[in-house]
């Protein structure tokens, strides 16, 4: 009896963590895969473990984790995720390299002029001692020593600066490439997240976060290439008739960043982007099969910087979800 009890106890205990980790993976909007279901599951079984504090800091204010968020917790990997942390970390050799072989041009150009002053010191003490005509010799000599040391130090300088210049130009390229979602070459989260902190604390600014509307059926549907095309055709939608800053927040998530306009001048603005992608129609490239209807439903915020932009997203992702629940293909102004 007491061994059924326990049984029983431990099949609850189970069932409780399977629904815990499925609401967290609904939540994110995670497909439940292995590498997805063992960080809700790490999340869920361990709150305090470094998982679940990591996920915490990231989903700070509401925000769902992003695919990068993922690929940086051990999850799915993103389309080159891997070559593109192995060209990070040669960037990085290369850069610490790189520096380590300046600071020993700078050690060895610093002792070569060091030496310059020792060496004028004891030609100066020769001519007082000798006179001035007794240490010519000494002076020519010294004169070249020194004009071949500073040949020496200027090539050492030189190619230190020839090779600053590449590492720096590598490092900003590197940069742009660390703001910008591979896939749909708008800018990330990142670089949502670094031009709203540029903005100054009173700019009035109005946000969007847009969600392609069932998307999951696309990729169930018609795999994941089409997905891709899908949020391809989105992105360069947004990009060419948003006008604002528009960026993939992750997954098949976008968010637009306006400055200085109200929430439903952003709303207007938005809708015919969406009116314009829902009055095409698709078809997959391969099969010329239909594709239906391409549309996504928006959230709409307004505020200031100052009021940080968790809170404003926050307040943007309750509009959004409200857009969801109330049919979907269309876009709702946060109050």
């Amino acid at each position: 009896m007491a061994t059924k009890t326990i049984e029983r106890d431990a099949g609850a205990t189970a069932q409780a963590v399977f629904a815990q980790v499925g609401a967290f993976l609904t939540a994110h909007r995670l497909s439940p895969d292995p590498r997805n279901y063992t960080i809700g599951y790490e999340v869920v079984a361990n709150p305090s473990g470094v998982t679940a504090r990591e996920v915490a800091v990231l989903t700070d204010g509401g925000v769902r984790l992003s695919a990068d968020d993922i690929a940086k917790l051990g999850g799915v990997a993103l389309p080159g995720g891997e070559n593109a942390l192995k060209e990070e970390r040669a960037l990085l050799d290369r850069a610490m390299s790189q520096m380590e072989g300046f600071a020993h041009t700078v050690d060895i150009v610093f002792a070569e002029t060091s030496d310059f002053g020792r060496d004028l010191q004891r030609s100066a003490d020769t001519m007082r001692d000798a006179g001035p005509l007794a240490g010519m010799a000494e002076i020519e000599e010294l004169t070249a020593a020194m004009i071949e040391r500073v040949a020496r130090a200027e090539q050492r300088l030189d190619h230190a600066r020839r090779e600053s210049d590449e590492l720096r130009h590598a490092l900003e390229e590197a940069r742009g490439n660390a703001l910008t979602d591979p896939l749909t070459e708008l800018g990330n989260r990142r670089a949502f997240d670094h031009a709203f902190n540029a903005l100054a604390p009173d700019a009035a600014v109005a946000m969007v976060i847009c969600d392609v509307d069932h998307f999951k059926r696309v990729n169930d549907n018609y795999g994941h290439a089409v997905g891709d095309r899908v949020l391809r055709t989105v992105a360069r939608t947004l990009m060419e008739e948003c006008g604002g800053l528009a960026t993939r927040y992750g997954g098949e998530e976008f968010a637009v960043l306006y400055e200085g306009i109200s929430a439903e001048e952003a709303k207007a603005r938005i809708d015919h982007v969406r009116e314009n992608l829902a009055g095409r129609r698709f078809r997959v490239r391969e099969t010329d099969q239909p594709l239906g209807v391409i549309d996504f439903s928006a959230g709409v915020v307004q505020g200031v910087v100052d009021e940080g932009r968790a809170s404003l997203m926050a307040r943007a992702d309750a509009a959004l979800y409200r857009a969801k629940g109330e049919g979907r293909g269309r876009t709702i102004i946060a109050p």
